[in-house]
Parts: structure tokens; C-alpha cells; sequence
């Protein structure tokens, strides 16, 4: 991690499972189901306590915004890492977190979403590499969401 990330207070860990019981209704009309904190696949430590024995989200950073329902049918009640993986830079470092996610923290799922526009797929090579080279095998789905918020394909890899 980089040096300025631990200055940032916006890098501090935080653990909200335990406040997902709180009251359902949030300023918006759909209650955020988000219960961690960080989310960038840059700044997470991927043994933080909310990835153990987890079903983890790796999202390509557009699909929240083209899939209305993300939080209540998929973010709910899993853990996430966000990623572009067209802009990001330092990407190697990524295959060796989720490698981490699998061995160290031993989860139980990973699920990928990703857009259907090609530089996308780029995050699903990522994680089929972490799988590949992990001594443990998770089951891996991935999810393709189109350009219009629907679902193209959903396939276990």
C-alpha cells in the first residue's frame, strides 16, 4: 500500500457487518448494503476480518451505476473489491489479493462483475490468474451486465 493511503482517512478500515441490522431505511429510496470500508482493490487488506470465509464481489467500478438493483440482489450480505480494469495502474498486485482472498482468507465464493465492453474481461483474467495460482479452489462466477443495466451472461468459470 502506498505510503499517502495511510494518511487518508478516507483508507481507514471499517467494519460494518455488525451495523447491517440497524434500521432498513437509509436517506434513499433502497437502504445501501455496503459493509466495509475501503472497497478499492488498491487500499483493501485482503485478510481484513469482513473477507474471512466471505462471498466476495470483485466489481468493475461501472457496474454499480448500470445495475439498478445492485446492492439489494448482489452487494447484500457480501464483501467487495472495486476495479477498472482499463484505468488502473499496478494491476500485478491485484492477482496476488485475490490469490490472498483465497488462500489466506480462505473464502467462500468470489463472484466478478463485469460490463460487457471488452477492456472489462481484463478483471476476469485477473481472477482466473489469482485462481489459477492459489492452492485452494473457490467457486468463481462471473456476471456480464450490458450497457443498459441488464444481465448478458452469468457462468461459474
Amino acid at each position: 500500500m502506498k505510503e499517502h493511503a495511510h494518511n487518508c482517512p478516507g483508507s481507514m478500515m471499517m467494519d460494518r457487518r455488525k451495523d447491517s441490522d440497524a434500521a432498513e431505511a437509509g436517506t434513499g429510496k433502497v437502504r445501501s448494503q455496503l459493509q466495509q470500508w475501503p472497497i478499492q482493490l488498491h487500499l483493501i487488506g485482503p485478510t481484513a476480518p469482513y473477507y474471512q470465509g466471505a462471498d466476495v464481489l470483485l466489481v468493475a467500478d461501472c457496474v454499480a451505476y448500470a445495475l439498478g438493483g445492485f446492492h439489494p440482489e448482489y452487494l447484500k450480505g457480501k464483501s467487495i473489491a472495486i476495479a477498472c480494469p482499463k484505468l488502473d495502474e499496478g494491476q500485478d498486485v491485484y492477482v496476488e489479493k485475490i490469490k490472498a482472498w483465497i488462500d489466506d482468507a480462505k473464502i467462500n465464493t468470489l463472484t466478478v462483475m463485469i460490463m460487457e465492453v471488452p477492456c472489462c474481461m481484463g478483471l476476469s483474467a485477473i481472477a482466473e490468474r489469482a485462481l489459477a495460482a492459489a492452492s485452494r479452489k473457490v467457486p468463481v462466477k462471473r456476471i456480464v451486465v450490458g450497457l443498459d443495466g441488464e444481465i448478458r451472461k452469468e457462468e461459474w468459470l
